[in-house]
């Protein structure tokens, strides 16, 4: 039986949010969805680490940069590859992620990134 892959959103943009996690789904995946960067570290110690992470950067609570700061900081979950999805251009690559996809986003582009760093097995 093929298992799964888990993958965590951190998305405040809920209509945005809700086609990434329908998409992904739809391909196998098991999408978490954190409104903000605040909830996602109660997410990830709370269940099943994720295989990557797909991170917005201009959110509420606390945001993109912050939650990279404090993911990095952990080393139970510093190598979980990190997918950044922004509109801020050069800046964003500054957060060292695994790639930084420029919003707006086409879903097909978005698929094909989770696939580079997470296989269905």
């Amino acid at each position: 039986m093929a298992r799964s892959p888990h993958i965590l959103l951190i998305e405040d943009d809920p209509d945005l949010a809700d086609a990434i996690v329908e998409v992904l789904q739809a391909e196998g995946y098991r999408v978490l969805h954190a409104s903000d960067g605040g909830a996602a570290p109660q997410m990830l110690a709370a269940g099943k680490l994720p295989e990557m992470i797909l991170l917005d950067l201009m959110m509420p609570n606390m945001d993109g940069w912050e939650f990279r700061s404090e993911q990095l900081r952990d080393t139970r979950i510093a190598n979980i590859p990190v997918v950044v999805l922004s509109a801020g251009g050069e800046r964003a690559r500054l957060i060292d992620a695994a790639l930084v996809l420029r919003k707006p986003i086409t879903l097909d582009t978005l698929v094909s990134a989770v696939r580079k760093f997470v296989r269905i097995s």
